[in-house]
């Protein structure tokens, strides 16, 4: 039977594509044997990436017995698939290895060593797939781990799932298989036909599609006729068209059956279609019917350097150098390996490599089978790059676009439309490597894209983090003026507590005063048997003075925090000065008027003079406070100086008030001795304590002259301080020696006195 009977009446129309090349098949090499089942080599080592997308996901540990079948990743992500154990063994490594790739580089690879048992996990098969719902379907695609098996590796769960899936209205099997010396989607075919045609039928239902074809070359007249016969009272209409490359690409395969284009950065479901290739279906076939994840598939081994050349049934994750040995691989007069067929595979570095699911032929050919290209020479323009181009790009402009590395133009030229097919560099007669310069470019702008996207989200991260950081200010500046108002709420209310205390100690204090008085007016002898309780005015006065400070420090730490309290408190602290005056006041009068009376009434007891030294140390003391203040004040951070400047301020009136409180004391002994000395009936005041007097004038003067070697021996930055100091210490020495001479000298004017009174 001739090929020409074998092709069978397709009521779909055949149509053409642009460009292409017909380069030697070599398909008989390979093809002509039945597909060879290889043993379990003495290691798998199964990378996590054997697709386009992320890496798979760890599921193991070293150490680990699995079984047949087992995953040993998960899928990471929609563009991920899952990876299973393709026999029973143990991991033993989980590392870097060197993997299959142009780049020669290694990857993270689970290194599982077979025990021979080759004994499965558990599986879960269906004998009737239309028992199943679609979800159910797609499920069991997604845990087999099924990849692309055609070359590229896209998810298939992805592809069946389509987001527009109400728009897919035909499925294409892509059977073409048109790269040079591959075969195995040929021999797959031929052997096993019906489990293709069966997978079909489960993708058909999955995706709803109303029409499904077939497109093979004319070149498989075994597989078109295996295809009959499985295909015999189906709605599958199977498509042969004529040989040439590369019609087994995606669009290229749409446009000759279809007469449709899938537009400029778009994919095929875009326009209601999806495309599947051999393997792939096969795969699904397996997967619904048996519950079989993907672990193995079937690998082309062909070339001058191999003796026994075919198509070999093998496990993933088998080393390519084991498997070559396997049929008489001659590896002494080798030149080179290639994954792949000529026109777009690449050249193995390293023959350890392993096998992977995109792995469909592995190629050993001889120098004189095929020779290295010759050194690129420069570009005539002959522009037969163009005419053969199958995407009907202008593969001279994106060459200098690329060498001259202006990858926005050669962007803007549809770069990524190539599908790398290598017809250009084919047919180029300057033998320049055309598509390593696309690959090149596009490798360099997806870096950049990267690049661009890292960099979005590290700013977008930033900002976020700012946003983030601006909330939780603006959530603390919030509860501290919370705390703040409350606090202002709770002095308020404790200000407004002492205030009513004092209003009703200072009332009873005056009504006091108003009382000895009248009871004074009405009588002296009563003033002389009750006299004036100068404690409780004291006391009154006391309490006022304490509310006003309280007040003064609720008032400072309203200003300080800026709170709505500040003018309120204001005016309660003019009212409280008021008052303390008044008590003071009260207090004086009180006072005065208990000194005269105690000079007309003889029998009135001895009144208390005031402590004439503890009220100096008050003052000193304060002083002392006042000045390690100023000292804080001059050296505070800018931040600070505002709250020290009013607390500054204040000890400034505390020490105007104990001085003020030293006079009135000093004043009032001075009338005590006056009124003493003009009743005979009144005992002898105390003298002063000249002894006292004196060591405290010793002390100032010794600690003003330490002060003073102190500011001889200071540096620059402490003079002005110790400057200030040495003043202050002056003055209280000075103060010191006129007390002690108006002690010396009221000491003299006693004994003159009561010389003069012995002689009278």
């Amino acid at each position: 039977m001739t090929t020409q009977e074998l092709i069978p009446t397709c009521s779909v129309d055949i149509f053409d594509f642009h460009g292409g090349i017909h380069p030697e098949e070599h398909k008989t090499d390979s093809n002509q044997q039945p597909i060879r089942v290889l043993g379990l080599p003495p290691k798998l080592i199964l990378p996590l990436k054997q697709h386009i997308g992320a890496a798979s996901k760890l599921h193991v540990e070293v150490g680990q017995k699995v079984l047949k079948g087992q995953k040993l990743a998960d899928a990471d992500g929609p563009f991920s698939v899952a990876l299973h154990a393709p026999t029973s063994g143990e991991v033993v490594a989980i590392d870097d290895q060197l993997i299959a790739h142009p780049s020669g580089q290694t990857d993270c690879c689970i290194t599982l060593i077979p025990d021979g048992e080759d004994k499965w996990c558990e599986l879960h098969p269906c004998e009737d797939f239309h028992q199943l719902s679609t979800s159910q379907i797609q499920a069991k695609v997604s845990e087999a781990g099924i990849a692309g098996m055609g070359g590229a590796g896209f998810p298939t769960a992805i592809k069946i799932a389509p987001p527009n899936l109400a728009t897919i209205d035909t499925l294409i099997l892509n059977a073409a298989e048109c790269e040079p010396y591959i075969t195995s989607d040929d021999r797959l075919l031929q052997e096993r036909a019906s489990e293709v045609v069966e997978g079909l039928e489960i993708l058909i239902k999955v995706l709803g599609v109303h029409q499904c074809l077939i497109g093979i070359e004319d070149n498989k007249p075994e597989a078109i006729l295996a295809l009959q016969k499985a295909l015999a009272g189906k709605d599958i209409q199977l498509c042969v068209v004529p040989t040439k490359y590369p019609s087994g690409g995606e669009k290229q395969l749409i446009k000759l059956l279809t007469n449709k284009e899938v537009p400029s950065g778009r994919i095929p479901a875009d326009i209601g279609i999806v495309c599947q290739n051999v393997a792939t279906v096969a795969a699904i076939y397996r997967a619904v019917r048996f519950g079989e994840p993907l672990i193995s598939r079937i690998t082309t081994l062909t070339g001058e350097q191999i003796a026994e050349r075919g198509n070999v049934e093998v496990l993933l994750g088998t080393p390519i150098d084991w498997m070559l040995k396997q049929v008489n691989y001659q590896s002494a007069k080798v030149q080179r390996l290639i994954m792949g067929g000529p026109m777009m595979g690449f050249t193995l570095l390293h023959s350890e490599v392993p096998v992977v699911k995109t792995t469909n032929c592995i190629l050993a050919p001889s120098p004189k089978e095929l020779p290295l290209s010759p050194p690129a020479q420069a570009c005539i323009r002959c522009g037969l790059c163009a005419d053969a181009c199958p995407a009907e790009l202008l593969p001279q402009q994106l060459y200098w676009f690329s060498r001259a590395e202006e990858y926005e133009k050669a962007e803007h030229h549809n770069l990524f439309d190539c599908i790398e097919c290598g017809a250009c560099s084919y047919v180029c007669p300057s033998s320049i490597p055309l598509v390593q310069y696309y690959r090149h470019s596009k490798g360099k702008i997806k870096q950049q894209r990267e690049n661009h996207r890292k960099s979005d989200q590290a700013r977008e991260r930033f900002e976020a983090r700012q946003r983030r950081l601006e909330q939780e200010q603006a959530e603390k500046a919030a509860k501290r003026k919370e705390r703040a108002e409350a606090a202002a709420k709770a002095q308020a209310a404790k200000l407004a507590q002492a205030e009513q205390q004092a209003e009703m100690n200072l009332d009873s204090a005056s009504k006091a005063v108003v009382q000895e008085a009248s009871d004074r007016s009405q009588t002296k002898q009563a003033l002389a048997d009750e006299a004036l309780d100068l404690d409780t005015l004291k006391s009154a006065w006391e309490k006022a003075q304490a509310k006003l400070d309280k007040m003064f420090d609720a008032l400072d730490d309203a200003k300080a925090n800026n709170s709505e309290q500040v003018d309120k408190l204001t005016r309660a602290v003019e009212k409280n000065q008021m008052r303390v005056n008044q008590a003071k006041m009260a207090w004086q009068k009180a006072q005065k008027a208990q000194q005269i009376q105690s000079v007309s009434v003889t029998e009135a007891q001895e009144q208390d003079e005031p402590d004439i030294e503890a009220l100096t140390l008050a003052v000193e003391k304060a002083e002392a406070k006042l000045i390690k203040m100023e000292d804080a004040l001059a050296q505070a951070a800018d931040e600070q100086k505002e709250r020290l400047t009013r607390a500054v301020e204040k000890n400034k009136l505390r020490v105007e008030q104990a001085k003020q409180v030293l006079e009135d004391a000093k004043a009032s002994l001075a009338k005590s001795q006056g009124a003493n000395e003009a009743q005979s009936t009144i005992a002898e005041a105390e003298k002063p304590d000249l002894n006292a007097l004196t060591l405290v004038l010793e002390k100032a003067q010794a600690k003003l002259i330490k002060m003073e070697d102190a500011l001889a021996q200071a540096a620059d930055e402490q003079k002005e301080k110790l400057t200030r100091a040495v003043e202050k210490n002056k003055v209280r020495v000075e103060a010191a020696k006129q007390a002690l001479e108006e002690a010396q000298e009221q000491l003299n004017i006693d004994i003159s006195d009561q010389s003069k009174g012995g002689k009278s």
